[in-house]
Parts: structure tokens; sequence; C-alpha cells
């Protein structure tokens, strides 16, 4: 048989193969999406208006990491705990999922805690690692606290898997590490970047997406105790990446996406009414995207909180916009952090030093993190190139905690991990 002729009837037969697997793997009976379990927080009415809260610090504290990919969560008695990935670079073999946890008495982040390593993750899943990224950590309503995170054992994001360890005691002790089947043929190309959103009969809707072959979104449908149970496609072809999802009511919910493609620079939405089973072909929304990632949570009035790079370039400044239920009215509220250059030009490496360092010690607490010179001097080679520095504002992350406060964190400059907080009485000063 001729060469061409082999190997055309080999990747016809693996092709064939591929899609028999898929089928029988979706093929789950018996199976009934849930709806939403309505956990956000209550508001009882005040006995008097309440003040204005602020706040901004950072949660890493670390000087010499690149750290990114952040999310938070909130922990019982007004509590917090956020994770990231930190190493050399992005990509590099000495990430590490990393974690912290605020103390409401102190108002303080604490010390930094390893969470997930190659080794660990090769250990508990008996694979080959090459790098691991994207941590997301969530509080059940179970009290069980979840993370997923990012590991590719070939090539590059492309080719990554997610892996899931849970807690029982509010992450003092993790169990191992597995990784989800998500596909039947080498389980690659499926990434996580958001919040997992719970159902009411306790099972799990994680957002993920694929890079590979595409760009698309898609809702992944899990078990009470992780298990692969199904997945529905949130968008198709190659311009959308790492949805956000924001439930409305009991089946109703909009899907936030970046936007990866070349004809619109906008975010994009994606609505279901069954519970995630089916979703809307996304579309394009006022705000600019610069093929970046956003972040969304919930209002009290049905509305949205979006945290996002407004720019159509760069991502130089993090805005924060309020939306209606419908996605129609968007109010620019706030912008929480920016470059002091409005159009985000690069500055020399000692005007950029005194400028960071002067946002440091203004957004930290200078008596938890002395700002040593080895952190100033260890800024060229994360934030400066040949032509200059510059300022990058990314990678949100929204949470609501019971007590109604919003915490947003994201990457500061790839050198820390920044936490705002805020409530519906400083919103409210702003509409």
């Amino acid at each position: 048989m001729h060469p061409l002729s082999f190997r055309l009837i080999f990747i016809t037969s693996s092709l064939l193969l591929t899609i028999i697997f898929f089928a029988a793997w979706r093929s789950h009976p018996g199976h009934v999406v849930s709806d939403f379990a309505q956990t956000s927080p209550s508001n009882p009415a005040p006995t008097q208006k309440p003040a204005a809260l602020y706040t901004s610090r950072f949660v890493s504290s670390h000087l010499d990491d690149f750290v990114h990919s952040s999310s938070v969560t909130a922990l019982p008695g007004g509590n917090l705990m956020a994770v990231w990935f930190a190493g050399s670079r992005e990509g590099a073999a000495d990430v590490q999922v990393r974690a912290s946890r605020f103390d409401a008495n102190s108002g303080e982040w604490g010390a930094e805690q390893v969470l997930a390593t190659r080794e660990s993750t090769r250990t508990g899943t008996l694979k080959h690692i090459r790098k691991l990224g994207n941590p997301v950590i969530a509080m059940a309503p179970d009290n069980r606290l979840w993370l997923f995170y990012v590991s590719v054992s070939v090539g590059g994001w492309a080719g990554s898997a997610i892996n899931a360890m849970v807690s029982d005691d509010l992450g003092r002790s993790w169990s191992p590490p597995r990784q989800l089947i998500t596909s039947p043929f080498f389980n690659i190309s499926t990434l996580v970047r958001a919040a997992p959103v719970f159902h009411a009969d306790g099972s799990i809707g994680l957002p993920i997406y694929h890079e590979f072959l595409g760009k698309f979104a898609e809702y992944l449908y899990l078990s009470a105790d992780g298990e692969v149970i199904n997945k529905f496609r949130i968008s198709r072809g190659t311009n959308a990446l790492q949805p956000t999802i924001v439930p409305q009511d009991e089946r109703r919910a909009v899907a936030m996406l970046r936007y990866a493609g070349d004809t619109h620079h906008r975010v994009l939405a994606s609505r279901t009414e069954d519970a995630g089973q089916t979703w809307s072909e996304p579309y394009p929304l006022e705000p600019a995207n610069p093929n970046s990632s956003l972040a969304a949570v919930g209002t009290p009035d049905d509305g949205l909180l979006v945290a996002l790079n407004d720019l159509r370039d760069g991502r130089f400044k993090l805005s924060l916009y309020g939306t209606d239920p419908g996605l129609a009215d968007w109010r620019n509220l706030a912008e929480l952090d920016q470059s002091p250059d409005p159009l985000g030009k690069a500055f020399s490496p000692d005007a950029y030093k005194e400028i960071i360092a002067e946002g440091f010690r203004a957004s930290s607490g200078a008596r938890r993190l002395p700002l040593e010179q080895r952190f100033l001097s260890n800024l060229d080679y994360r934030v400066c190139k040949p032509t200059g520095c510059e300022f990058e504002y990314e990678y949100p992350y929204f949470s609501r905690s019971p007590d109604g406060m919003y915490h947003l964190v994201y990457s500061w400059n790839n050198t820390f991990i920044k936490h705002v907080s805020f409530n519906d009485a400083w919103l409210a000063e702003r509409l």
C-alpha cells in the first residue's frame, strides 16, 4: 500500500473512533440538569444607611515572583482565601499554585502557602506534568472548598487538562489532585479560568474553554463529587475564551466571554434559559475587549458588575462597569487602576520604579511588606522591555461574600496580586 494511502486510512480511522468514543462518553442516561442554586447574599433592610466602604490591599507577599491568574472566595466569619500561580515566569517549571488567607479581624492577608506543584500534581494524577496555571477556588454551599487548576503534559496551553482538589476543613488540608476526564481522546485542550456555578442538587457547573483546533467555550457539568457528567457548548469557532457565568434566577444565566477574534474587539455575551444546557449564539456588547480576561458578578437588583480592560489594545487600565439585567445600559463606575499615561505609553525604568513604589506604598500597607530595593530591581524582567516599562492590570476575578461585600482580585503589573473590596453603598455613590 502507498504510504500516503496508509496515512489517510489511519487518520480517518482515528477520527471515526474519536467520534464514536465522544458520542458514547456524552450519552450519560438519566441525568437531568438541576436548577442553579440561589446563593446570592441577602441584604436585610438596614436600620440606618450603611457607610460607603472601599479598600485595596496586596495579597501576595513574595517580592521576586511573576504572579498571575488569581481567584478569591469567601470563608465563614468574613475571612477570604485567594489563590494564584507564581514562579520565575508564566509556563516555567518552577510555577506553583499558591494561596493566602485574609483575616477579617486584622484586616490583613497572611503568609503565602503552596497548594500544588508539578511534583504534587504528577504524584496525584500519575501523569507527566510540564507546567501549571489558572487556579480557581470556590466555596460550595455544603462548605466544601474546591480548587480547580490547569496542567500541561505536552505542548503549550492548547494541551491543557483540568485538575481538582477538595478540602473539607476550609483549606487546612486538601485531597490529592485528580484530573478531570473532559475528552475521551488524549484528554487535552481544556482550561478553566472563572468561578464554578453550584446547582440546587449539589452538582457543579464549571465554565471551561478550549484553544486547540478553535477557541470556544463550554459548560462542564460535574456531580457533587466532581465527576464529569456532561458538557454543553457555549460558543463555536475561534473567537471566544474564558467564560464567566452569572446566574440570574434558577434557570437563566448570562455568560460573559473574552473576545479573541478580529472583528468586534468587544466583550461577548451568551444566555441560557435551561440552567446551562443550551446557550445562545454569543453577541458583542458595548465595552471594548483587547483579547483580555474579564470578570462579572451579580448585584441585588439583578444587574451585573463587570471588571475589564475597556481598551482596544493593551491592559494599562482596569475599569469597573455596571449594567442592567438586559446588558443594554452600561455605566463606567470607576477606574480601578490605570497607567499615569492616558495612552499607556512606556516609562523609563527610573521613572517607572518611582511611580510603582508610590502605588505600592499607598495600596499595600508598608507595615506588612517592606519595599526592598531587591523588589524594584527585579521588576525589569517582568514589566520592562528595551522600549521601556509598561503598566498592566489584568485577569480580574469577582466574588461576593455573604455579608454583601464585593471582592475583586487581579494581577498588578505581574508583580503582585491585588485585592479590592467595596460594598453597595460605595457603588450607590457612583450611580
